[in-house]
């Protein structure tokens, strides 16, 4: 393993963190047993990032396709969403981190909105690391709402359409807009796929994948995949 200190720590890490259901079923317990194990690592690789100098880091919490789950299992989410919003509070403040929930958030009840807001509200002046929660959010969904809120501008007479019109004006439509596209790109437990993660950000990103199941993430893992990225040679397609 490198020296934490002599790495160059990529600006944006995002991380599809999967496996929780696997790694409560290898210990005979219900699926939710996983999940709070996940929650509690999600708290302390918060504090990692921020302690290492990651700029952003955003994590696929809760996708547009996990509805399709079990109405308990969805019911149990929505609980322990309900929970670490409040810890997660308290985490932030600790660690001077903003907090941006990025995804569709119409679905949720609405003591779940009103949750996101304050996080993002009483998180608004912090100066250090940005933690971004993906809930409800799938890259095609993103990509569609960009195109719907570009074309009620042109409607609207906010802006004209044009041929001029780049890359880098619709990723101003985006959720993510203001953000930098993520560097690194961490998948746990083993799955090569992006999973409507990100699809337009992670054009150019570093991919990582590692076997370990998500409630056995740590640091360690964390500057594996960091060390790894420094020995990629990022081209952006040239040469």
């Amino acid at each position: 393993m490198a020296d934490e200190k002599t790495m160059a720590v990529p600006d944006h890490v995002a991380i599809i963190m999967d496996g929780n259901g696997r790694w409560a079923k290898k210990r005979g317990l219900p699926r939710t047993f996983g999940h709070k194990q996940g929650c509690k690592v999600v708290e302390q690789t918060v504090e990692d990032a921020a302690r290492l100098g990651i700029r952003y880091l955003t994590v696929y919490a809760f996708s547009t396709e996990n509805w399709k789950r079990s109405a308990d299992e969805v019911g149990a989410l929505m609980q322990l969403f309900r929970y670490y919003m409040v810890r997660l509070l308290d985490v932030a403040t600790k660690n001077n981190v903003r907090v941006r929930m990025i995804g569709d958030r119409r679905r949720f009840p609405e003591d779940i909105r009103a949750g996101i807001e304050k996080l993002e509200t009483e998180t608004r002046e912090a100066t250090g690391l940005t933690f971004v929660i993906a809930v409800n959010y799938g890259g095609r969904d993103d990509i569609r709402r960009a195109a719907i809120r570009y074309a009620e501008d042109v409607r609207e007479g906010r802006r004209e359409a044009a041929d001029s019109f780049t890359e880098a004006d619709f990723g101003k439509y985006l959720d993510t807009a203001g953000m930098p596209d993520p560097d690194l790109l961490i998948r746990t437990s083993g799955e090569l796929r992006l999973s409507n993660f990100l699809l337009w950000q992670c054009a150019y990103s570093e991919i990582v994948i590692t076997d370990v199941l998500w409630p056995d993430f740590n640091k360690q893992v964390l500057l594996s995949a960091i060390e790894e990225f420094n020995h990629r040679n990022r081209r952006y397609g040239g040469v």
